[in-house]
């Protein structure tokens, strides 16, 4: 979890500066992903000003993780996020349409998302594949000396 040194308290609510500079991620990139992440949506005040709640950071640290560390694709970070709290996605989708606004909406989901840990995803079996090439390479081997 996010640790910020700006002296708020830990469910405060943040600025997409913020956010960019205690997780190290360009906001550039924070607006890019709020628009390929449909369970990405901070507070906009008048302005279009951007507050992250803590379940909104904790949203971006597990996108960070599953693309950058994992090396999931977008599409498929939203998949695994989706999978991991479809339940507490509909009820943070419903206080949505209801108008909630409350600081910790979705904070639920978003923990789950980050206490998730790493994705396990099946290793697929090389072995016929690395034989073939090893074969290949010893024919190459055998030409070049010929």
């Amino acid at each position: 979890m996010a640790e910020f040194d700006d002296g708020k308290d830990d469910g405060a609510l943040r600025t997409i500066g913020e956010v960019s500079e205690g997780l190290g991620i360009k906001p550039h990139v924070l607006r890019y992903w709020e628009q390929q992440f449909t369970l990405l949506k901070p507070l906009k005040r008048s302005g279009g000003r951007r507050y992250y709640r803590p379940a909104d950071v904790a949203m971006v640290e597990a996108i960070n993780r599953l693309v950058h560390e994992e090396g999931y694709t977008l599409k498929g970070a939203e998949a695994v996020l989706r999978s991991s709290g479809a339940s507490d996605l509909d009820r943070r989708q419903e206080d949505r349409r209801m108008g909630d606004r409350r600081a910790d909406g979705g904070e639920v989901f978003a923990r789950r998302a980050a206490d998730a840990g790493p994705v396990e995803s099946p290793k697929p079996d090389y072995s016929e594949t690395i034989a073939k090439l090893k074969g290949l390479r010893a024919r190459l081997a055998k030409a070049i000396e010929a």
